[in-house]
């Protein structure tokens, strides 16, 4: 279209000919994105996918245009010099030629992407915004399950204190598969400890050397300092996978997060009870929706 407009290199001397050669240079245009496209998906490895966010797709449009500009100013320069220079002079390949259709060419290119930039950053929200709202379904989902499991739980009890009285002990325990300790005791380095019962955990932080172990006694928010580093505290919490690590200063527990929440492009937990926010990581953004993806299921 800027060439149509402005008709650069002598295109306003050959009159509606003009038309043929601007089809041309744009199917030109088109042959060598195509080119660039194979380039980026098969030797710069960086294919065209919405799954990798939008900071991606635009990283990759930067890509293609260092890449595809040069490529079409190249092209262009060509056909100006095999095709225009019979009948209008300066269309010679030169560097000074070269440089003037890339400045072109550039122009273009920049605007265009502009254009791609809006584009995939407001498809991308859109998916990213349809697809916290499928997890939000799937978290309540998951927590109603919760629920009814700990309600299980507790009939189970009763049952294995039936089956006491009328079985010996070792044929309970072939019978009934242990479940996890719902009560458990997070230690550090040092003396201090906290115990809780796992539901009730909220959250835990990484502070300098300690972290802080958010939870809930009597109905209300606590927060216990222990010496201990975060690998310690997820390796004692690895049998527990409603408890996930969200961000590499926190372990969250799925089952006291109130809501998902995605604001242009970062992702965080709002906590029940606390109402504190959480920061989700891109690198363990994964690791989230497939705890809360595995446990619905």
């Amino acid at each position: 279209m800027a060439l149509a407009v402005f008709k650069p290199f002598g295109l306003d001397a050959w009159q509606w000919k003009a038309c043929v050669h601007l089809v041309a240079l744009g199917l030109i245009g088109v042959f060598i994105c195509m080119i660039t496209d194979i380039i980026l998906k098969y030797i710069v490895k960086m294919p065209r996918s919405f799954k990798n966010g939008a900071e991606y797709i635009i990283r990759r449009n930067l890509w293609f245009q260092f890449i595809n500009t040069p490529l079409v100013a190249l092209g262009i320069c060509l056909y100006r010099h095999f095709v225009l220079s019979d009948r209008v002079e300066g269309n010679q390949f030169s560097l000074v030629n070269f440089l003037e259709t890339l400045a072109i060419i550039a122009f273009c290119s920049f605007a265009i992407g502009l254009y791609w930039r809006f584009k995939y950053r407001s498809k991308y929200l859109a998916m990213e915004l349809e697809e916290t709202r499928q997890l939000n379904e799937e978290l309540k989902e998951l927590q109603e399950n919760l629920l009814i499991s700990m309600s299980t739980d507790s009939l189970t009890v009763v049952t294995d204190a039936k089956s006491e009285a009328i079985s010996t002990e070792n044929e309970v325990e072939e019978a009934i598969e242990k479940p996890r300790p719902q009560n458990l005791t997070l230690t550090g380095t040092t003396n201090e400890s906290v115990t809780l019962h796992i539901s009730h955990l909220l959250f835990i932080e990484a502070v300098g050397n300690y972290v802080k172990v958010s939870h809930l006694r009597d109905g209300e928010v606590h927060a216990d300092m222990l010496r201990a580093t975060m690998k310690q505290m997820e390796e004692t919490l690895q049998g527990y996978p409603m408890i996930v690590r969200c961000h590499r200063a926190f372990l969250v527990n799925l089952g006291q997060v109130e809501q998902i929440v995605s604001h242009s492009g970062s992702t965080q937990l709002l906590i029940k009870h606390c109402h504190e926010s959480l920061p989700v990581s891109r690198s363990n953004m994964a690791q989230v929706k497939a705890a809360i993806k595995r446990e619905e299921s």
